[in-house]
């Protein structure tokens, strides 16, 4: 680890300590208590302790100081390096040090924000926390606002999806939590407006002008007037891939450290801490050992080294993808319920195993943009470990909430997948019943007349519109380079995340959502607030498709035939946690069904009756 001090306008910094240690005699309250806050501030590890009992680490000390004393604090640090701790520690002391300021904490998602105001409450039920515990007004929480007020500041968490709400906030401090997860747009049009905004204006002036008379009046000098706190923007995060918005703001921040002309933009600070920069008391080495077996080698830089790298090493490149991914704030946006007049196609990889460690039950949701004949990735599912009715449940739910035209499916396990469904109570209570329609698609020469024969069969009226594909060798191949191509050529987009507009209106959808189970990590009990997790989850499952076609890896056997799998390093692991990629083979059929569609609905339907002699 290396230290940098950079040419940035120097902190003005007095020596307290030395200073209080020279203090001598009798001091009356006022000043003993003036000089008891200049200690406190000065001293954020004894200042931690005394309010809450814990004592900080040295790496977490440097942080907590930083965050104080600059105005733009990027942090790229490993995971499990208690970022979502530090950061909570900085957020109390800086509400009890400087009275009056509003901090807010945001995130990509409502659930990560409160995590970090959870820490908060957590270091306050401490024992050891009676001061800070006694300094706690009123907690509030609604569906999509935390906040705590402490004395005269206040903390609050809040979503990210509804742009509207955070600009009618003002904060003096800025927590993000997962940088690299915030949109670039929401973060230069709604976040770094929050900074222009001075605390205690009024206050502020009349002391200006106060001290505009006594320096007038030779009572004081320039040097010696007041030094407001600056406006904060603290930002958290593992390292991202080099094409990626937050690189370019590190490289950013570092041009303004070492710049000589840049002294009068802030006071900028970057920690980058690796997992072995952490005590060993923090770390699990199991952790890091089972990360080595479960991660490529770019993973294990960025989540655990603090690196940037350029690409992912795959099949598929995670920046053609992201390439093929729909700016924040614009449209198609991540969906819950799509739009009446919208026609989507519905892809499937079942999974049968109730045990946590199995296959993810996969289901990818296609909008169709028919006339450029491309489509948008705008709805996503992947769970493991539920059992069958939960998995026909959500099937259902896609179904009543999606105008699905066609459905595909992996053959094995769909069959009976399919059948299950048509003989479920669910189905039955509606007298629903989906038809599978047959044509092989086996080979290229044939695939005309397989066209011809899936359009005769294929009746939208009768729900006859699920196509099941056997996994054969060369359609893996073909649909694959079918995919890669989308890609390369922007057939299919992954969708945005859900802001402003599309975040209401989506929230606003009126979806059987307290039935619903679509994440292992939910607890929300609350129907507003399960809502919310929802539509945030929905990007995360988005991601998660682009994370798992990134690992993909293509090889070769003897005989010529390709696989398309995970690292053989990866393939090996076991357990709750091990990779998979089951929402990247739900995509592989959601964009070959989609391929299939376009194709089959340009062929004239044929009648399925023939001639029949009679004799009369």
């Amino acid at each position: 680890m290396s230290w940098e001090a950079g040419n940035q306008r120097p902190l003005k910094k007095e020596d307290i300590n030395k200073q209080v240690l020279e203090l001598e005699g009798y001091l009356e309250d006022t000043k003993a208590k003036l000089w008891l806050y200049k200690f406190l501030k000065e001293n954020v590890t004894f200042t931690t302790e005394l309010l809450t009992g814990i004592e900080l680490f040295p790496f977490q000390h440097m942080a907590v100081k930083a965050m104080m004393e600059n105005d733009y604090f990027l942090g790229i640090w490993s995971r499990g390096m208690s970022k979502s701790f530090s950061t909570g520690i900085f957020a109390l002391l800086d509400a009890m040090i400087n009275q009056g300021v509003h901090i807010g904490i945001i995130s990509k998602s409502f659930r990560q924000s409160k995590m970090i105001f959870r820490k908060i409450e957590d270091i306050a039920q401490d024992k050891k926390a009676e001061l800070f515990r006694q300094c706690i007004g009123k907690v509030g929480k609604s569906n999509d606002e935390w906040s705590m007020q402490i004395g005269k500041s206040r903390i609050t968490a809040l979503p990210l999806g509804d742009g509207e709400k955070l600009r009618g906030f003002r904060f003096q401090r800025i927590i993000i939590d997962e940088l690299l997860l915030m949109p670039e747009k929401v973060l230069n049009e709604v976040i770094m407006p929050f900074l222009a905004v001075v605390e205690n204006p009024t206050e502020r002036q009349k002391i200006k002008d106060a001290e505009d008379a006594m320096i007038a009046a030779g009572k004081m000098t320039e040097e010696e007037r007041t030094e407001w706190p600056s406006n904060k923007m603290i930002g958290l995060s593992s390292a991202s891939y080099k094409f990626e918005y937050l690189y370019k703001m590190y490289q950013a921040y570092e041009n303004m450290i070492f710049n000589p002309g840049a002294k009068n933009q802030g006071r900028r600070c970057i920690m980058q801490f690796s997992y072995d920069c952490a005590p060993k008391a923090l770390y699990d080495e199991n952790l890091i050992s089972q990360a080595k077996g479960t991660m490529s080698q770019s993973q294990i830089d960025r989540e655990f080294n603090a690196q940037f790298t350029d690409d992912s090493a795959g099949y598929f490149k995670i920046s053609k993808m992201a390439e093929c991914t729909i700016e924040d704030g614009e449209s198609p946006a991540v969906e819950v319920a799509g739009e009446e007049d919208a026609e989507y196609i519905m892809a499937f990889d079942p999974s049968w195993s109730e045990s946590e460690a199995s296959d993810d039950f996969a289901i990818q949701v296609i909008k169709l943009l028919p006339e450029q004949k491309k489509g948008v990735l705008v709805h996503s599912y992947a769970l493991p470990g539920t059992n069958l009715k939960k998995h026909i449940q959500y099937f259902k739910y896609i179904l009543d909430n999606f105008n699905i035209v066609m459905i595909s499916g992996d053959y094995n396990g769909g069959v009976q997948f399919i059948n299950s469904c048509n003989e479920s109570d669910i189905f039955k209570k509606e007298k629903l019943k989906i038809g599978i329609f047959d044509a092989a698609f086996n080979n290229p020469h044939d695939y005309v007349r397989d066209l011809k024969e899936a359009r005769r069969d294929y009746n939208l009226k009768s729900n006859v519109i699920c196509h099941l594909r056997k996994p054969l060798s060369v359609w893996i191949r073909n649909a694959n380079e079918m995919l890669q191509t989308a890609f390369d050529r922007k057939r299919l987009y992954f969708a945005a995340t859900a802001m402003d507009d599309n975040y209401s209106m989506q929230r606003a959808k009126k979806i059987p959502i307290k039935e619903l189970k679509f994440s292992k990590y939910e607890d929300e009990k609350n129907i507003g607030a399960k809502m919310i997790e929802f539509i945030e989850h929905q990007k995360d499952m988005i991601d998660l498709t682009k994370a798992e076609c990134a690992l993909i890896q293509v090889s070769s056997s003897a005989g010529g035939t390709q696989s398309f799998d995970l690292p053989s390093n990866l393939k090996r692991q076991k357990g709750v946690d091990r990779p998979r990629k089951d929402s990247y083979s739900a995509l592989v059929l959601g964009n070959w069904g989609m391929n299939i569609y376009y194709d089959m609905m340009s062929v004239p339907k044929e009648s399925n009756q023939g001639f029949t002699p009679m004799f009369i």
